[in-house]
């Protein structure tokens, strides 16, 4: 009787203090490979949560779409069947029209224009209308600027993209993008790509350097042009349905290790930007940076798509967004 009492006290005691078993469980999704700039920001983030919580919050990641696409796992959130997940910006525009200022082309010149209004006021506002969707944000990472690639030639001028059968999202506002630099936008799914490009059903298409190699797109395209013509942000999310059962300091340690991994998943992310640029050199791409100049006659190109999309993110948010940028 004296053991099993003894028994009992210790398994209570080391449940308390949280090395027996986690008091709280939760599933990660993450669309990426673990490898990926993604994912090596979810296992910084996963690492943090448990060492702040002494092991108390236990999240199992799920790696390169094991639990759905982007948008399914985000329902999933809403649904509280899944407890996290980390899509770009994007995914977010059917529900809150505002998140499609992130999505205006041109809008960033660098990383630190795009940090100043993700990290600040502007980038807070946008969470602050998650929870009325159940969903709570924790903070932005970076997916980096999208680049140009295609079959036929460099593009250096904003003339270079006319007549291009270019790939596009489902999203309006990148493909009335596309059609104002003058390509044609064809809506292709990622698992399409390759297969659409090796083929030439299209020319071309746009994304961060670390996925045109990921994706090895280096194999069917031989012209990577620099254009930085729009910027991805990735949003680690929560199902609000599972964050209203957690206590204030467990919400505050998500909250903080979502901002602290941030740097670093911000610093592999720019890591393997140029990485992958190199890279795809070594594999034969030919790559050229787009000048000053040009990049700023591009981005007055597609102003009459800003001026399309302002109404529905709103003229204040907008202006807003111009204040922080100047």
């Amino acid at each position: 009787m004296k053991i099993r009492t003894t028994l009992l006290v210790g398994l209570l005691a080391a449940t308390l203090s949280g090395s027996a078993w986690a008091a709280v469980t939760a599933k990660f999704a993450v669309t990426l490979p673990e490898k990926s700039h993604q994912g090596q920001g979810v296992a910084k983030f996963v690492e943090l949560v448990k060492a702040k919580s002494q092991g108390e919050i236990d999240i199992k990641p799920y790696y390169s779409g094991a639990l759905g696409n982007d948008v399914q796992v985000t329902s999933a959130l809403q649904g509280g069947t899944i407890e996290f997940t980390v899509p770009q910006t994007t995914t977010l525009t059917g529900m809150v029209k505002a998140y499609e200022i992130l999505d205006f082309p041109f809008l960033f010149k660098n990383s630190e224009q795009a940090e100043k209004v993700l990290d600040g006021p502007v980038g807070q506002k946008l969470l602050e209308t998650l929870p009325a969707h159940g969903l709570v944000g924790l903070a932005y990472w970076e997916n980096g600027f999208f680049n140009a690639t295609n079959s036929k030639h460099p593009i250096a001028r904003v003339e270079d993209f006319e007549g291009l059968k270019f790939r596009s999202i489902q999203a309006k506002i990148t493909q009335e993008t596309i059609k104002a630099l003058g390509a044609n936008p064809v809506p292709l799914a990622v698992p399409e790509l390759y297969t659409a490009l090796e083929t030439r059903t299209i020319d071309g298409q746009g994304t961060p350097n670390a996925v045109i190699a990921a994706l090895k797109l280096y194999e069917v395209q031989k012209y990577l042009s620099i254009t930085r013509h729009s910027y991805g942000a990735f949003i680690p999310l929560v199902s609000k349905a599972f964050w209203d059962k957690l206590t204030p300091d467990q919400q505050k340690i998500l909250m903080d290790s979502a901002v602290e991994a941030r740097t670093y998943q911000r610093e592999v992310a720019r890591a393997q930007a140029q990485s992958a640029k190199d890279a795809m050199a070594k594999h034969g791409m030919e790559i050229n940076e787009v000048s000053d100049a040009e990049h700023d006659r591009m981005r007055e190109r597609v102003q009459p798509v800003w001026q399309m999309f302002i109404p529905s993110v709103g003229q204040d948010l907008f202006d807003q967004v111009q204040a922080e940028l100047k």
